[in-house]
């Protein structure tokens, strides 16, 4: 197992460094200037002075050497929208809120998810099964800046049940958390019914009926565990996805979170922060992907063995 860890923890390290390189050199092959070189608003002189305090006067390799070596300390450079603010210290103050949401909308997506695709499977062919993949289709339908609108709408607005927006107190993170994650619990519960019932097709189960082991035993103890085995596998670019794909369920409720961060960066070419983000975003999937393929190695041990061969 320590091998095989070693090895995911290197390829997280060779992907990270190159996904550095290219959103650096792809910054640098973008048009317009964060400084407005060619609107006139800024004279030369002063232009000149904020390339030489930024180090954008030196040749292209020698800032991609530096960079990379700020960015191995933990230093993603200093914002050009906000002056003397490093980018680290935005993400501290703006990611918080994003995690928090992503966190929410996960934990409630898995439980509905997985109990929508395990009870859909129970039920195969029934009334049970057609609502519950009723449910799912409804999710997958509907995207959550369509969604977002109406609860906010409806629920808050109209009938008051819940606040429509704002992020200050447990109640302001139902709607939006509810809006992020009804997507995933659709994309859960039919890959969940889909792996149940596969997995209550094979003799293992057949035979473990047969032996006269109680119902909640067979479901819980072999079908459950084997059959949740491909939900893990997509878990960690679903985790990624909840966690960092909040810019639209932010703006509509009003979430100070990273999205909005991101937005004002590409409009102003803060190629600092833009890069800043990009890492930071990539950095998550890398280290959940690496978890992922740990945790799905100690469900499954045939991974390890495997990887060993």
């Amino acid at each position: 197992m320590l091998k095989y860890t070693l090895r995911r923890l290197l390829y997280m390290l060779i992907t990270l460094w190159l996904i550095v390189t290219i959103t650096f050199f792809l910054m640098k092959l973008l048009p317009g200037n964060p400084f407005g070189e060619n609107s006139g608003k800024l004279p030369p002189a002063s232009i000149q002075i904020l390339k030489e305090q930024y180090g954008l006067d030196k040749p292209v390799w020698q800032q991609y050497l530096k960079y990379v070596g700020n960015v191995a300390q933990g230093d993603l450079g200093v914002a050009y929208q906000f002056p003397n603010r490093p980018v680290v210290q935005v993400i501290k103050q703006s990611f918080p809120a994003s995690a928090e949401l992503g966190l929410i909308s996960l934990v409630f997506a898995v439980i509905v998810g997985l109990f929508l695709g395990t009870f859909a499977a129970l039920k195969h062919n029934k009334f049970g099964d057609y609502s519950a993949m009723f449910i799912a289709l409804v999710g997958v339908s509907i995207p959550s800046f369509v969604i977002g609108p109406l609860l906010s709408y409806f629920v808050g607005n109209k009938w008051g049940l819940l606040p429509p927006g704002l992020w200050t107190g447990p109640e302001h993170r139902i709607l939006p958390a509810l809006a992020l994650s009804l997507g995933t619990i659709a994309i859960l519960a039919r890959m969940m019914r889909a792996s149940m019932l596969d997995v209550a097709s094979q003799d293992y189960i057949k035979t473990a009926k047969s032996k006269g082991i109680a119902t909640g035993r067979v479901v819980f103890t072999h079908m459950v565990r084997n059959a949740i085995l491909p939900v893990v596998t997509i878990m960690g670019p679903i985790a990624v996805n909840l966690v960092t794909g909040t810019l639209v369920v932010e703006k509509i409720f009003a979430v100070p979170g990273l999205g909005s961060q991101f937005v004002s960066s590409i409009t102003s070419s803060d190629y600092t922060m833009i890069m800043g983000l990009t890492i930071f975003y990539a950095a998550i999937l890398i280290v959940v992907m690496f978890l992922t393929d740990i945790a799905y190695g100690l469900i499954d041990p045939r991974i390890r063995l495997e990887g060993r061969r």
